[in-house]
Protein backbone atom coordinates (compact mmCIF):
# COMPACT_ATOMS: atom_id res chain seq x y z
CA UNK A 1 0.00 0.00 0.00
CA UNK A 2 0.87 3.54 -1.03
CA UNK A 3 0.49 6.05 1.58
CA UNK A 4 0.76 9.82 0.82
CA UNK A 5 0.63 13.07 3.38
CA UNK A 6 -1.18 16.32 1.58
CA UNK A 7 -1.09 19.36 3.29
CA UNK A 8 -4.23 21.32 2.33
CA UNK A 9 -3.63 24.10 4.60
CA UNK A 10 -0.38 24.71 2.77
CA UNK A 11 -1.82 23.50 -0.58
CA UNK A 12 -4.88 26.20 0.21
CA UNK A 13 -2.55 28.96 1.37
CA UNK A 14 -0.42 28.67 -1.49
CA UNK A 15 -3.24 29.08 -4.16
CA UNK A 16 -4.60 32.01 -2.34
CA UNK A 17 -1.85 33.67 -2.26
CA UNK A 18 -1.33 32.77 -6.26
CA UNK A 19 -4.87 34.34 -6.65
CA UNK A 20 -3.87 37.28 -4.97
CA UNK A 21 -0.61 37.37 -7.04
CA UNK A 22 -2.68 37.28 -10.48
CA UNK A 23 -4.70 40.11 -9.37
CA UNK A 24 -1.64 42.06 -8.00
CA UNK A 25 -0.01 41.62 -11.18
CA UNK A 26 -2.87 42.82 -13.18
CA UNK A 27 -2.77 46.27 -10.55
CA UNK A 28 0.84 46.39 -10.94
CA UNK A 29 0.40 46.44 -14.54
CA UNK A 30 -2.07 49.44 -14.64
CA UNK A 31 -0.30 51.36 -12.49
CA UNK A 32 2.61 50.84 -14.87
CA UNK A 33 1.22 52.63 -17.72
CA UNK A 34 1.73 55.82 -16.57
CA UNK A 35 5.23 55.27 -16.26
CA UNK A 36 5.21 54.15 -19.04
CA UNK A 37 3.49 56.29 -21.04
CA UNK A 38 5.50 59.07 -19.31
CA UNK A 39 8.89 57.83 -20.37
CA UNK A 40 6.96 56.61 -24.05
CA UNK A 41 5.41 59.89 -24.94
CA UNK A 42 8.60 62.85 -25.30
CA UNK A 43 9.89 60.16 -27.58
CA UNK A 44 6.99 60.00 -29.72
CA UNK A 45 6.68 63.23 -29.87
CA UNK A 46 10.28 64.05 -31.09
CA UNK A 47 10.04 60.77 -33.50
CA UNK A 48 7.24 62.78 -35.08
CA UNK A 49 8.63 65.63 -35.66
CA UNK A 50 12.07 64.12 -36.82
CA UNK A 51 9.21 62.14 -39.57
CA UNK A 52 7.99 65.27 -40.39
CA UNK A 53 11.54 66.78 -41.12
CA UNK A 54 12.48 63.88 -43.14
CA UNK A 55 9.40 63.92 -45.15
CA UNK A 56 9.90 67.76 -45.78
CA UNK A 57 13.13 67.36 -47.05
CA UNK A 58 11.88 64.83 -49.35
CA UNK A 59 9.34 67.48 -50.76
CA UNK A 60 9.76 71.04 -49.60
CA UNK A 61 6.86 71.86 -51.81
CA UNK A 62 4.37 70.53 -49.78
CA UNK A 63 5.92 71.72 -46.04
CA UNK A 64 7.94 74.31 -46.92
CA UNK A 65 5.02 76.48 -44.75
CA UNK A 66 6.32 75.03 -41.11
CA UNK A 67 9.32 75.76 -41.42
CA UNK A 68 11.58 79.40 -41.30
CA UNK A 69 11.70 80.21 -45.26
CA UNK A 70 13.96 78.04 -47.64
CA UNK A 71 14.86 75.87 -44.41
CA UNK A 72 12.48 72.63 -44.78
CA UNK A 73 13.16 69.72 -43.01
CA UNK A 74 15.69 72.35 -40.62
CA UNK A 75 14.76 71.25 -36.67
CA UNK A 76 16.24 74.40 -35.75
CA UNK A 77 13.82 76.34 -38.31
CA UNK A 78 10.66 74.09 -36.75
CA UNK A 79 7.41 76.56 -37.07
CA UNK A 80 5.18 73.47 -34.88
CA UNK A 81 5.44 72.22 -31.40
CA UNK A 82 3.98 68.51 -31.09
CA UNK A 83 3.20 68.54 -27.18
CA UNK A 84 1.61 65.80 -25.33
CA UNK A 85 -0.44 64.62 -22.19
CA UNK A 86 -0.07 61.63 -20.64
CA UNK A 87 -2.97 59.56 -18.26
CA UNK A 88 -3.10 56.27 -16.64
CA UNK A 89 -5.52 54.96 -19.83
CA UNK A 90 -3.89 57.15 -22.90
CA UNK A 91 -1.36 59.40 -24.56
CA UNK A 92 -2.53 62.36 -26.22
CA UNK A 93 -0.67 64.86 -29.03
CA UNK A 94 -1.63 67.97 -30.19
CA UNK A 95 0.24 69.98 -32.72
CA UNK A 96 0.38 74.14 -32.66
CA UNK A 97 2.07 76.12 -34.55
CA UNK A 98 4.93 78.81 -34.06
CA UNK A 99 5.28 82.39 -35.34
CA UNK A 100 7.40 83.05 -38.01
CA UNK A 101 10.32 84.85 -37.75
CA UNK A 102 12.55 85.43 -40.98
CA UNK A 103 11.25 87.71 -43.61
CA UNK A 104 11.20 86.70 -47.03
CA UNK A 105 13.11 88.23 -49.77
CA UNK A 106 11.28 91.12 -51.14
CA UNK A 107 9.27 91.75 -47.94
CA UNK A 108 9.91 93.96 -45.24
CA UNK A 109 7.96 91.85 -42.45
CA UNK A 110 7.59 88.49 -41.39
CA UNK A 111 4.92 86.55 -42.23
CA UNK A 112 2.03 86.17 -39.79
CA UNK A 113 0.77 83.37 -38.87
CA UNK A 114 2.02 81.57 -42.23
CA UNK A 115 2.37 78.18 -41.04
CA UNK A 116 -1.64 78.23 -40.02
CA UNK A 117 -2.26 80.15 -43.31
CA UNK A 118 -0.99 77.93 -45.72
CA UNK A 119 -1.98 74.83 -43.80
CA UNK A 120 -5.36 76.07 -43.71
CA UNK A 121 -5.49 77.67 -47.08
CA UNK A 122 -6.82 80.73 -46.11
CA UNK A 123 -7.27 83.72 -47.72
CA UNK A 124 -5.22 86.31 -47.18
CA UNK A 125 -5.48 90.31 -48.34
CA UNK A 126 -2.53 92.45 -48.29
CA UNK A 127 -2.92 96.18 -47.59
CA UNK A 128 -0.60 99.17 -47.47
CA UNK A 129 -0.08 99.94 -43.96
CA UNK A 130 2.20 103.14 -44.35
CA UNK A 131 2.48 103.79 -47.68
CA UNK A 132 0.42 104.55 -49.81
CA UNK A 133 0.51 101.90 -52.68
CA UNK A 134 1.77 98.08 -52.57
CA UNK A 135 5.11 97.29 -54.18
CA UNK A 136 5.84 93.53 -55.32
CA UNK A 137 7.39 91.32 -58.17
CA UNK A 138 5.40 89.21 -60.20
CA UNK A 139 7.97 87.11 -62.62
CA UNK A 140 10.69 89.83 -62.33
CA UNK A 141 8.26 92.65 -63.15
CA UNK A 142 8.21 95.25 -60.48
CA UNK A 143 4.23 96.71 -59.80
CA UNK A 144 2.97 99.37 -57.78
CA UNK A 145 -0.90 99.11 -56.87
CA UNK A 146 -2.75 101.29 -54.05
CA UNK A 147 -5.55 98.91 -53.53
CA UNK A 148 -5.31 95.44 -51.71
CA UNK A 149 -4.45 92.06 -53.38
CA UNK A 150 -6.13 89.20 -52.84
CA UNK A 151 -4.06 85.52 -52.57
CA UNK A 152 -7.01 83.41 -52.11
CA UNK A 153 -4.73 80.41 -51.15
CA UNK A 154 -0.92 81.56 -50.49
CA UNK A 155 0.34 77.81 -49.66
CA UNK A 156 -0.83 76.51 -53.04
CA UNK A 157 0.06 72.90 -52.67
CA UNK A 158 0.68 72.84 -48.73
CA UNK A 159 -2.85 72.93 -47.70
CA UNK A 160 -3.32 69.91 -45.60
CA UNK A 161 0.03 68.60 -46.04
CA UNK A 162 1.38 68.55 -42.27
CA UNK A 163 -1.96 67.20 -40.90
CA UNK A 164 -1.43 64.58 -43.84
CA UNK A 165 1.96 64.09 -42.62
CA UNK A 166 0.66 63.54 -38.62
CA UNK A 167 -2.03 61.01 -39.36
CA UNK A 168 0.14 58.72 -41.35
CA UNK A 169 3.22 59.04 -38.82
CA UNK A 170 0.33 57.73 -36.23
CA UNK A 171 -1.58 55.63 -37.50
CA UNK A 172 0.55 54.08 -39.90
CA UNK A 173 4.52 54.56 -38.80
CA UNK A 174 4.30 54.60 -35.47
CA UNK A 175 1.70 51.72 -35.21
CA UNK A 176 2.40 49.35 -37.86
CA UNK A 177 6.35 50.22 -38.20
CA UNK A 178 8.51 51.45 -35.29
CA UNK A 179 6.27 49.28 -32.20
CA UNK A 180 7.13 46.31 -34.19
CA UNK A 181 10.52 47.40 -35.26
CA UNK A 182 11.41 48.71 -31.78
CA UNK A 183 10.26 45.50 -29.82
CA UNK A 184 7.53 47.14 -27.40
CA UNK A 185 4.55 45.33 -29.23
CA UNK A 186 6.52 41.77 -28.64
CA UNK A 187 7.37 42.35 -25.08
CA UNK A 188 3.79 43.29 -24.34
CA UNK A 189 2.33 39.98 -26.04
CA UNK A 190 4.28 38.51 -23.67
CA UNK A 191 3.94 38.80 -20.20
CA UNK A 192 7.61 36.57 -18.72
CA UNK A 193 7.66 38.74 -15.47
CA UNK A 194 4.46 36.65 -14.24
CA UNK A 195 5.92 33.72 -14.93
CA UNK A 196 9.32 34.42 -13.54
CA UNK A 197 7.77 35.68 -10.23
CA UNK A 198 4.86 32.74 -9.82
CA UNK A 199 7.37 31.25 -7.07
CA UNK A 200 7.60 34.32 -5.25
CA UNK A 201 4.03 35.06 -5.54
CA UNK A 202 2.67 31.99 -3.69
CA UNK A 203 4.58 33.48 -0.38
CA UNK A 204 3.91 36.80 -1.02
CA UNK A 205 0.42 37.14 -2.59
CA UNK A 206 -0.41 40.47 -4.01
CA UNK A 207 2.81 42.48 -3.18
CA UNK A 208 4.91 40.63 -5.20
CA UNK A 209 2.19 40.46 -8.13
CA UNK A 210 2.09 44.67 -8.29
CA UNK A 211 6.06 44.28 -8.22
CA UNK A 212 6.22 41.66 -11.17
CA UNK A 213 2.78 43.42 -13.26
CA UNK A 214 4.59 47.17 -12.79
CA UNK A 215 8.29 45.57 -14.24
CA UNK A 216 6.71 44.03 -17.04
CA UNK A 217 5.13 47.02 -18.44
CA UNK A 218 8.12 49.51 -17.71
CA UNK A 219 10.28 47.24 -19.27
CA UNK A 220 8.47 48.13 -22.66
CA UNK A 221 9.90 51.69 -22.63
CA UNK A 222 13.19 49.89 -22.67
CA UNK A 223 12.55 49.04 -25.81
CA UNK A 224 11.87 52.12 -27.41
Amino acid sequence: MIKTNFNDKKFMKDMTNLVKYTDGFFEGAQRGKAALYAMLAPRIAELASQYIDANARVNPDLLHHVYEWNKSGNPSARLFDINYSISNVAMSFMSEFKQSTTIQKGSNTAFFNKAEIMEKGMTVIVRPKRANALRFEIDGDEIFTSNPVVIDNPGGVTQGQFEKVMREFFNVYLRQSFMTASGVAKHLSRPTEYKKNIKAGTKSGRTAGIKAGYKWVVGAGAKF
